[in-house]
């Protein structure tokens, strides 16, 4: 998908989260003016309009993955957890059509692990590959981030968690994948998914709609929640 965007987008306040099988609380929305460009400061979680933070990782075929590799294209990033309920809910056929929907489109689909070693969804050589064939993933790669730096330099906190990225490597969606936060699957019916609509937006050229949506979901099993 090709885009030229320089409309700027909203920001909201950072989100925090109990433990997996938890929603994310509603924070008070604040509103910023036009995107400037500039890269978010340290701790702060990069919003739509703000250049997307480079990073490398080994997918789970062992071969090291840039972000930077991918310039030129539109980029997704998805967190996942095969054990969070919630994924559950998307990964019973709904991700994967919308994966193999927009890779077909020429998007690059980067499926995020960012569990901690001996924590839920953790998984390494044999087993993440045995994770894509498992859950049927279309997506492009599965990158691996055990020690949760990429997830953080992100502010991804749950699994669900949505970044689209356009091809001059501006982050255009952050966030939820829908309006409905629940872990039912019969809520997937009638959801307004909002990665689907931002594409769409991208596409035709125009301003992302929703730019920011709040993430639902289970906690990120970060290292430092190990024992907690």
């Amino acid at each position: 998908m090709k885009t030229r965007l320089t409309t700027a987008f909203a920001a909201l306040s950072a989100l925090t989260l109990a433990a997996c099988g938890q929603q994310a609380a509603e924070p008070a929305p604040k509103t910023e003016a036009a995107a400037t460009g500039q890269a978010a400061s340290p701790g702060e979680t990069p919003m739509a309009g703000q250049p997307a933070p480079a990073f490398t990782l080994v997918d789970s075929e062992g071969t090291q993955r840039s972000l930077a590799e991918f310039r030129g294209k539109t980029v997704i990033l998805e967190w996942t957890n095969e054990g969070c309920p919630y994924v559950k809910k998307h990964y019973t056929g709904a991700m994967q059509a919308l994966q193999r929907e927009a890779v077909a489109d020429g998007v690059v689909w980067i499926t995020i692990i960012s569990s901690a070693p001996g924590t839920q969804g953790y998984v390494e050589g044999d087993a993440a590959r045995e994770w894509r064939t498992r859950n049927n993933a279309a997506s492009s790669y599965l990158l691996l981030d055990p020690t949760g730096e990429v997830g953080k330099r992100y502010g991804a906190v749950t699994t669900p968690d949505m970044r689209i990225i356009d091809p001059e490597g501006t982050l255009r969606f952050v966030g939820g994948i829908d309006d409905k936060p629940t872990n039912k699957v019969e809520d997937l019916e009638g959801a307004n998914n909002f990665v689907r609509a931002a594409l769409t937006d991208l596409e035709a050229g125009r301003p992302v709609a929703t730019a920011f949506a709040t993430p639902y979901g289970c906690a990120i099993k970060y290292p430092e929640t190990v024992g907690t």
